[in-house]
């Protein structure tokens, strides 16, 4: 996955998660920059604001989700618990071919550690 696409992955795991703590003006112009592609220079013609006050904008809500996560670690959480049930799938398609009781007690092993991470 390239850097863009990472961080556009990121901003819409913490817009998700906190977007909600954004004003409705904020969330807008999120919105649009972020989930709908529109330009700088779009947005601020359809806000009647300049193309720098957009910027700045997004540059403050990009800092506030930033400083939720720090806060309260809502998606470094949700991509443990995520990694988990990733590796819970593997384990139980592994265990439909070869029915390695093993695979049992590791797949009750890492529901135990999500349970705990709850």
């Amino acid at each position: 996955m390239s850097a863009d696409m990472e961080r556009i992955v990121e901003q819409s795991l913490l817009y998700d998660f906190y977007g909600e703590l954004l004003t409705e003006h904020q969330q807008q112009i999120y919105e649009a920059a972020v989930f709908e592609d529109y330009s700088l220079s779009e947005i601020a013609k359809d806000e009647g604001i300049s193309r720098q006050g957009v910027h700045d904008l997004l540059k403050r809500c990009n800092k506030s989700l930033e400083e939720y996560e720090k806060k309260l670690h809502l998606v470094e959480k949700f991509k443990k618990v995520k990694q988990s049930v990733e590796g819970i799938q593997k384990k139980a398609e592994v265990f439909k071919e070869t029915r390695e009781v093993a695979l049992i007690d590791e797949i009750e092993g890492i529901s135990r550690e999500i349970l705990e991470e709850l």
